[in-house]
């Protein structure tokens, strides 16, 4: 069938054949498959034969990009693909994707996950602890035999590592390397660098490879996995319905939020764990967010944990107003302690990074004889260890024995970390934390039975205030201890000793027991931001020179033909002396012309405020945002005269600018 279909060149008229855009009058011979294009005055011809399927279609300017083949549906292969709503649903959509109460909702659903995340992930600690050494939680009777191997009594301890060295090693080299470590510092730089975004498959991984390496004894805590695999479902929900990434970030801080509330049955401290160590923000609706998912987080796990306590614990009370510099003095005891465990972990970790030389999947495997073999001396260190923690606090242990206990601890956590363990250090910095406060206390008793509290007071300031000296989150520590003991009566020295602990900390080292683990990749999370801020620059690094005034009496034909050949959308009117007398927008002549009186540029002119050269970007942006945002005019020098402009674009491209400076510059 022979012939040819012109096509007009006229407005937007566009063809595209094999994905080739062409302009113009096209004509295609039906019957040679080859078409001809002319544009303008010339003309070419394109010669290349097409294959017998091809596909041409006259696009409009609204489509820009070559249309997609058609698929048959029987045939098209089932891969995963995002979901698009229509009708009612897509107004649904843009709800949930756009506004705040659509994020309280996201919020909501990820706090349920979380929650229901952290019940099953304390079933995998200890379904994993009862396989590996047969007992719930072998830091509750240390030194006992496995019930499963009752021939190898004690020795057992050294094999259990070993064997989930060989499960968890591969798991985590194989599927999600980032699962290796505490998990904390990978949330950080998700939020701070990534935007938020965080491989779906981490949560699995995470949650397995953490369960069976405390299961197998691994001296470490069960938050730092709980807070990744939670932070991990923020972001997966948050990437499915496509958040941009700020609202991505919080979605992530909400599921950080409800791992801490479910584990650890603590709300609040949830709460500030996510706006202090992980978003760094304290808005309204980042606090309302996270607020809602960690108490959906709680419900939850209240509903299928129990409402219990973390320790329970008799009353104490501050015996003495003097106590008060005991406390101080055991706050700055804590900051040398927390920094101490944060060097104690990197030191170990570099020690076997270069005497390793296998592969990094049987890595866990080997160092497991060495953390066998430390278990064995030590059976308290098997695991988590919170039942050793609650009988330091209640006052059980010899002095010398809570010295060996805060030193094993520290070994024994640092060692499954190097090997490559996988866990968190929220837990091994109260248990550090409560071996220091009741070695302290239990001196200081000794010393002044008459005028201070038992030594179980000491310790929980002490869990409080090393957990402070490590990670540097005063706040979290704070409310957290607080949740976790109930115990209220100890609240000023507590915060007294964190405060301390904190700021000693802060002169101590400039890193924390998490960011360090990021400036070891040369990762600073806490690094200014390239773009420079508004309130550092001035007005005079970005104004320019006062456009061409307007005449006080330029009538409107006068005015539209100055914005028309103008780029500014607002100009000065200056009269005869040379006195500003306003500023005209481009809007307000247009306006303008729909009606029929005579107006006059001064009649259009607008009072403004006449900005400086020495005040700050940020303050002149305001006033930019309150008159309209067209135009400001500017004295650059000392005097009365007006003689510079301010516009947004001049502020953009003086910030883009410095930012340009900073980067080239770090």
């Amino acid at each position: 069938m022979s012939g040819a279909v012109r096509l007009p060149a006229g407005a937007g008229a566009r063809l595209y054949i094999d994905g080739q855009r062409t302009e113009g009058v096209v004509e295609i011979n039906r019957a040679k498959r080859q078409p001809s294009s002319t544009a303008g005055t010339g003309s070419r011809t394109a010669t290349r034969p097409h294959p017998p399927m091809t596909r041409w279609r006259a696009l409009g300017a609204r489509r820009t990009h070559p249309p997609r083949p058609r698929r048959d549906p029987a045939t098209a292969p089932s891969t995963p693909s995002a979901i698009r709503p229509t009708g009612l649903a897509t107004r649904w959509w843009d709800q949930v994707r756009g506004t705040s109460a659509g994020m309280l909702v996201l919020a909501v659903a990820v706090g349920a996950g979380a929650g229901l995340g952290a019940v099953a992930f304390r079933w995998l600690v200890v379904s994993a602890t009862r396989l590996f050494s047969g007992h719930a939680d072998y830091a509750a009777a240390p030194g006992t035999a496995n019930p499963h191997l009752p021939g190898l009594g004690r020795w057992f301890v050294v094999a259990a590592p070993v064997v989930a060295g060989l499960l968890y090693g591969p798991l985590i080299h194989l599927f999600a390397r980032e699962a290796r470590g505490h998990g904390v510092p990978e949330v950080m730089y998700a939020v701070a660098e990534r935007g938020g975004r965080i491989r779906p498959r981490v949560a699995a991984v995470k949650s397995l490879a953490s369960a069976i390496c405390i299961g197998g004894g691994g001296s470490v805590g069960r938050e730092g996995p709980i807070v990744q695999v939670g932070s991990a479902l923020g972001s997966t929900l948050g990437q499915l319905v496509r958040l941009p990434e700020e609202r991505l970030r919080l979605l992530v801080a909400c599921g950080a939020a409800g791992a801490i509330s479910a584990t650890f049955n603590t709300p609040i401290a949830g709460v500030f764990f996510a706006l202090e160590l992980i978003l760094a923000n304290f808005a309204v609706e980042s606090f309302g967010a996270v607020v809602l998912s960690s108490v959906t987080a709680s419900v939850i796990g209240r509903a299928l944990l129990g409402d219990h306590p973390f320790l329970v614990l008799p009353p104490f009370r501050v015996a003495s107003p003097g106590e008060y510099g005991l406390y101080a003095l055991l706050g700055l005891l804590a900051a040398g302690v927390g920094v101490g465990f944060s060097r104690v972990l990197y030191v170990i970790e570099d020690v076997c990074d270069r005497v390793w030389r296998g592969p990094e999947w049987l890595r866990p495997a080997v160092g497991g004889v060495l953390l066998g073999g430390l278990l064995l001396a030590v059976p308290e260190m098997y695991g988590v260890g919170y039942p050793v923690l609650g009988r330091a606090v209640a006052g059980r242990y010899a002095l010398w024995f809570l010295l060996v206990l805060l030193v094993a601890k520290m070994l024994a956590t640092s060692l499954t970390m190097g090997i490559g363990g996988s866990g968190g250090v929220f837990g091994p910095s109260l248990f550090i934390g409560a071996m220091t406060g009741a070695a302290f206390g239990t001196a200081v008793h000794h010393l002044l039975p008459h005028a201070t509290a038992p030594a179980g007071a000491y310790a929980l300031v002490g869990m409080g205030a090393v957990f402070a000296g490590s990670a540097r989150a005063p706040i979290t520590a704070v409310v957290t201890m607080f949740e976790l003991t109930g115990e209220y009566t100890i609240i000023l020295p507590l915060m007294v000793a964190i405060a301390l602990a904190a700021g000693a900390s802060r002169l101590i080292s400039r890193d924390t027991i998490y960011t360090r683990k990021l400036l070891r990749r040369g990762i600073d999370i806490e690094r200014p931001r390239a773009a420079a801020r508004l309130d550092e620059l001035t007005v005079a690094a970005a104004a320019v020179a006062l456009p061409e005034p307007l005449a006080p009496d330029a009538d409107l034909q006068q005015l539209a033909q100055r914005f028309a050949a103008t780029e500014y959308a607002a100009l000065p009117v200056v009269d005869g002396a040379g006195q500003l007398r306003g500023v005209v927008r481009a809007v307000d002549v247009e306006a303008a012309l729909r009606g029929a009186a005579p107006i006059s540029a001064a009649d259009l002119a607008r009072t403004v405020p006449i900005l400086h050269s020495g005040q700050g970007l940020e303050e002149a942006l305001g006033e930019l945002v309150r008159h309209g945002g067209a135009g400001l005019p500017v004295q650059r020098g000392d005097g009365d005269l007006v003689d510079g402009w301010l516009t947004h674009r001049d502020v953009l491209r003086t910030a883009a600018g410095s930012a340009d400076a900073t980067a080239s510059r770090g």
